[in-house]
């Protein structure tokens, strides 16, 4: 009895950790369903009150895993024409990531391990995840679902967004640092810490370019007629709560148009339409509330004014860099900032890639921003303003830096003094 009592119930400390391979496998189908569940609750509420009695659950559930597919940024199919749909609501892409995101970090307790024991559970998660993105392929299959799935693209698309979201989760919850790589440069060029200095100028440069694009779309959601079209296609209240929810699907996909449009390349829409500051083309577009605030056939005028969005965003960024180059020469100083503008390069071949597509066959299979010229635009914008504002801000630094900083230490101890002799 005393042996009994003395021994630990659970024995040694990694059986806390050890699961079955089943556990883990209904880990991934659940982080699946939840994430299935932030589309199916909206689309079965719709389908709640909607007046028409023609469409069954199942129906509704194909519709659910539909927009859960292209919500991955899966190529789609629409009616009976097999019209394409490519453009993935956004919104709901960033949901997708942030629970994958969290699944990963998760597992990181559980990828301690040496060998395939570190990888086993991450890895039956994984597979638990598509095993659902399985289901929802077969269920979009069936030629009466309003959304026709393309099997092999769709499960590729969601296993691509599934590994790089539980990759990202489970990194960061090994406590590995997101750094960028070093550029084989001689010291001469890039100085220490030059790689933390691109990461925090890259990300001012997107945050202050998506708020600057942000700034855009509401300017246009104000000059605009979108809630007079909404009123004039909604007939009902089903009807107008499911352009709102569209909508507000689309809303990070606007933002990204409207940083396009405030770059200077704007946007496509349609096949010979184009959307951008320095002059307007339309063609017949579908009656959508966002796609009325595009501007009318034009030529330059005052929607130039966009560009001061990536003028802002830029100089933000050239604040950044200088402030980190007050201990570098002016040529580290050049070489960070075009590391900075080379940077941009690939989130925004991604955002350009992401947020554009086809809403059908024909004229409408261009919509959104051209990639290169999306990332190619950012890098002028950096090279242009942000590199020659570092090297000032940082001369701006070095030669009045060293008389102000002491004068205003010593009138802050100053009032510090009289405060304390005051209390």
């Amino acid at each position: 009895m005393t042996q009994l009592m003395g021994r630990p119930i659970l024995g040694l400390p990694s059986d806390l950790d050890s699961r079955s391979t089943l556990t883990d496998l209904l880990t991934g189908v659940r982080t699946a369903l939840l994430t299935l569940s932030v589309v199916a609750a909206p689309v079965f509420g719709l389908w709640v009150l909607a007046p028409y009695g023609d469409d069954t659950a199942q129906d509704a559930a194909r519709a659910v895993f539909g927009l859960w597919l292209l919500g991955h940024g899966a190529p789609l199919a629409r009616g009976p024409q097999d019209a394409p749909l490519t453009v993935a609501p956004l919104l709901l892409t960033a949901v997708t990531a942030v629970l994958l995101s969290r699944a990963g970090h998760r597992q990181a307790r559980r990828a301690r391990g040496r060998g395939w024991v570190r990888w086993r559970s991450p890895l039956t998660v994984y597979a638990g995840y598509l095993l659902v993105a399985a289901l929802a392929v077969a269920q979009c299959a069936d030629p009466r679902a309003l959304l026709h799935s393309r099997a092999v693209a769709d499960l590729a698309a969601v296993a691509l967004l599934a590994a790089a979201g539980l990759g990202h989760g489970l990194w960061s919850g090994l406590g590995r640092p997101w750094a960028l790589p070093r550029l084989p440069l001689p010291p001469a060029y890039w100085p220490d810490g030059a790689g933390a200095a691109v990461g925090r100028a890259l990300a001012g440069w997107l945050l202050a370019l998506t708020a600057g694009g942000g700034a855009v779309f509401a300017v246009a959601v104000l000059l605009g007629s979108a809630g007079q079209d909404a009123q004039r296609l909604g007939g009902g209240a089903a009807d107008w709560l499911g352009l709102l929810l569209a909508c507000l699907l689309l809303v990070p996909n606007g933002l990204i148009w409207g940083a396009s449009y405030a770059l200077g390349v704007g946007f496509a829409v349609g096949t010979g339409g184009h959307a951008g500051p320095l002059g307007t083309r339309l063609g017949p577009v579908p009656d959508f509330p966002l796609l009325t605030l595009l501007p009318a056939d034009r030529g330059p005028d005052w929607h130039l004014l966009a560009c001061a969005a990536p003028l802002a965003a830029a100089t933000a960024t050239a604040l950044l860099l200088g402030r980190a180059a007050t201990r570098w020469t002016p040529a580290q100083t050049a070489a960070v900032a075009a590391a900075t503008a080379l940077a941009a390069t690939g989130p925004g071949l991604l955002a350009g890639y992401a947020a554009g597509g086809a809403l059908g066959p024909g004229r409408m299979s261009e919509l959104g921003p051209v990639p290169w010229q999306f990332a190619l635009a950012q890098s002028a914008w950096l090279l242009a303003v942000a590199l020659p504002g570092a090297l000032l801000h940082r001369w701006w630094l070095g030669r009045h830096g060293d008389g102000v900083g002491p004068v205003i230490r010593a009138r802050v101890g100053a009032y510090r003094l009289v405060c304390r002799l005051a209390a």
